[in-house]
Order: C-alpha cells, then sequence, then structure tokens
C-alpha cells in the first residue's frame, strides 16, 4: 500500500509530507521510504494560526476558518505529494492535522483539537484520509501522546541496552525501549517552543527561530534564569504525561524574565536552548537509557545537539538517519505507518506509553472518491517495523 504520511508540528511553521510504500509481511510491518516535500503555511494563515493559539482568546468563526485553510493546505501538499513522490498512485493518506489545543489538567488529557479538515484532502485527492488520530487514545483514558510511540516500539525493539527516541519538534518527546519490559513515552517539556518564542520576541518577529542555533552560540546561559524555568512543576510528574503551547508559550517565558530581571537577548536564547538539553537529559537518564535516536526539527540546531551531546556525557546520541529515517520525515512517515494500521483494523497505541487503558485502532476515515476498499480485517498485530533501503 502506498501511503502519504501529512504532519504539522507544534512549532505550527510548515506541513511536512512523507511517503512511503507500506507492507504486512508477518509480523513485520516493511516500510520502504519514498521521500518528502514540505510548505512553509502562507504567512498570512501562519499569523492567523498563531494568534489563535493559546494563551490567546479566538472567536469559532476563526475556529472554522483556521480549520477549513490548514484543511487545504494540507490538502495542496497532498497532491504534489501524489504527484511528485507517488506517480499519482497514492492508496492512503493519513493526516495528524495541526493541534490547537491540547486539554490536560491534573495529570489527565480531557480532550485535543486538531484542526486541518480531512474532506479537503479527500476531495483534492481522491483518496481516503484517516485522520484526528489523538482522540480515540483520550477517550480510552491515554495522554493522545506520544502517538508515534508504537512506531518507536516496533523500529527500536531488539536493539541493545535501552533506547529511547527523541522528538525535537515544538515540544520534545521520548520512546524508551528495552528488551526488558514494556515500552514508556512521555512529552518531557520544550524542544523548540521557547526558543522560538525568544527568538520571535525579542527580535520584534523579524525571526520566527534561532537559525542555527546563532543566537545561543553568542549568549551565555543566565543560571537565575535557568533555575526559575526548571523549577516548572510539570517536570516532576510521573510519565504518561503529555503538554504543548498551552503552557509553553511566549507570555511564559515573558513572566520568568519579569521575575529575574534584564537579560540579553542572546542570553535568553542560550538559556532556553540549555532549558531544553538540561530536560531531555533528565528524562532520558531517569529511564537509563543508553544511546539516544533524535529527529524532528531541533536536529538541525547545533548549538542545541551540542549542548545535548554535553549533557548526555556517555549516552551515545545519534540521529534517525543513522538507522534509515530521514529525521526531518520521522513523524510524517510515523502517521503514515498508523493511518495503515487503522485501514488494516489494527490498534495503533501501545498502553504504557499513552497510559490509555487498551490499545485502540485510531482515527475517522473519509472516503475517497471511489469509496472505502480496506484490506480484510483479521491480521495479527505487528511486532517489528524494519527500513527497507533502496
Amino acid at each position: 500500500m502506498r501511503v502519504i504520511g501529512l504532519m504539522s508540528g507544534t512549532s505550527h511553521d510548515a506541513v511536512d509530507a512523507a511517503a512511503a510504500d507500506l507492507v504486512l509481511d508477518g509480523d513485520t510491518v516493511v516500510l520502504a521510504p519514498l521521500g518528502l516535500v514540505s510548505e512553509a503555511y502562507p504567512e498570512a494563515l501562519r499569523s492567523a494560526l498563531s494568534a489563535a493559539l493559546p494563551p490567546a482568546a479566538t472567536t469559532m468563526r476563526d475556529v472554522c476558518a483556521l480549520d477549513t485553510r490548514i484543511g487545504q493546505a494540507f490538502a495542496a501538499l497532498a497532491v504534489r505529494a501524489d504527484r511528485e513522490l507517488c506517480q499519482g498512485r497514492t492508496d492512503l493518506i493519513g493526516s495528524h492535522g495541526q493541534t490547537a489545543y491540547h486539554w490536560a489538567e491534573g495529570g489527565r488529557v480531557h480532550g485535543t483539537l486538531q484542526l486541518g479538515r480531512p474532506a479537503w484532502i479527500a476531495e483534492a485527492t481522491g483518496c481516503p484520509v484517516v485522520s484526528d488520530l489523538r482522540a480515540r487514545d483520550v477517550a480510552a483514558g491515554g495522554q493522545g501522546a506520544p502517538l508515534v510511540s508504537l512506531v518507536d516500539a516496533l523500529w527500536l525493539r531488539g536493539r541493545p541496552g535501552v533506547c529511547a527516541a527523541l522528538n525535537l519538534g515544538g515540544i520534545a518527546n521520548i520512546t524508551v525501549v528495552s528488551r526488558a519490559g514494556d515500552p514508556l513515552a512521555f512529552d518531557t517539556g520544550p524542544a523548540n517552543a521557547l526558543i522560538d518564542a525568544a527568538a520571535a520576541d525579542l527580535t520584534g518577529g523579524r525571526l520566527d527561530h534561532d537559525a542555527d542555533g546563532a543566537m545561543a552560540a553568542r549568549g551565555t546561559v543566565h543560571e537565575p534564569l535557568l533555575e526559575r524555568l526548571l523549577a516548572e512543576p510539570y517536570y516532576a510528574l510521573p510519565a504518561p504525561k503529555t503538554t504543548g503551547k498551552e503552557l509553553f508559550h511566549a507570555s511564559y517565558l515573558r513572566a520568568a524574565l519579569a521575575a529575574t530581571g534584564p537579560v540579553p537577548d542572546d542570553d535568553v536564547v542560550a538559556t532556553v536552548t540549555e532549558l531544553t538539553a538540561r530536560t531531555v537529559a533528565d528524562a532520558v537518564r531517569s529511564a537509563h537509557a543508553t544511546e539516544v535516536i533524535a529527529s524532528g526539527g531541533g536536529t538541525r540546531n547545533p548549538t542545541l545537539m551540542g549542548a545535548l551531546r554535553r549533557e548526555l556525557g556517555p549516552i551515545a546520541l545519534r540521529t534517525s538517519d543513522d538507522l534509515g529515517l530521514p529525521a526531518a520525515a520521522k513523524e510524517a512517515y510515523a502517521f503514515a505507518v498508523l493511518a495503515f494500521l487503522t485501514a488494516h483494523g489494527l490498534a495503533g497505541t501501545v498502553p504504557s506509553c499513552t497510559g490509555a487503558r487498551h490499545a485502540s485502532v485510531l482515527g475517522s476515515i473519509t472516503p475517497g472518491r471511489r469509496g472505502l476498499d480496506l484490506p480484510a480485517p483479521g491480521r495479527p498485530a505487528p511486532t517489528r517495523l524494519e527500513i527497507f533501503r533502496r
């Protein structure tokens, strides 16, 4: 089955589309990567989305408009991916959508909202679309995240020692896999969220991220600010746990700065970069991991990766590229796999990772032009994921 995975993360800067040929071979999912295409959100859409995200107030009209316009942006990229990566032979599309709100209170997730109406994707491509992938896990008592944990567990099972798959998006999350015991997954805290917020705030919007970690590289960690940020209660919560920009946003950073007094701009960015490295490394050590496989946009920030290597010390750090999955595309490939499992009637969650009462088949399916032609159910649940390198 030829599947496209569509993804826009908490940095909400662009939409990624990764295409793969996926096959169930006994208890193994075999993934052959076909490539990645990306498109930045149109500036007007990104600005409207940023203006509507917490802690800002919004209206139902704005939510409806965003749901439509994000769906159209996803649809346009899906059409391009079908043409450029799949030669017009896409069988299925998995769309994560754009997370607008993740309702977490008191250690529980009560609801989650991803925008990007799948009907636009199905209409534009003619393909069936699996979407709204997080809500079913939440309904089963889970955190609804990190959903990539099943893919990580299938992919990394059997590696020596204790392996932590790390995603450095807006929020950082890890999946811990070992030969002994069930996998564990949780959000560690901010990855790029506060770095991006600081860069945008301090430059009056001229920058929307710290390109190549340049600001952080020029700065020095401000210890009083770092100590205040590290006092955030989220870090002490037990796993499984999830968070988002509902907590880690520009106003959160401004409040911390107001309590510590003036800090030079580059030092602010250096400090929130160190915060990401420190909290990720603390989480990795608490899980007794012996290696870290990183992916996501943060892997392109050499200052962040250098700080993370320093904080991890003897724990090996590499990127998912080394294992056959491009770091920039890994999450999009993961959602292609989850859509593929849904189409086969197979569960896409690991209860030990999300905290759900049971594993669930994820998402809702929007038919394509030909209706639904799903594979016969009753296949055994896969236990492995192999990457086929052409």
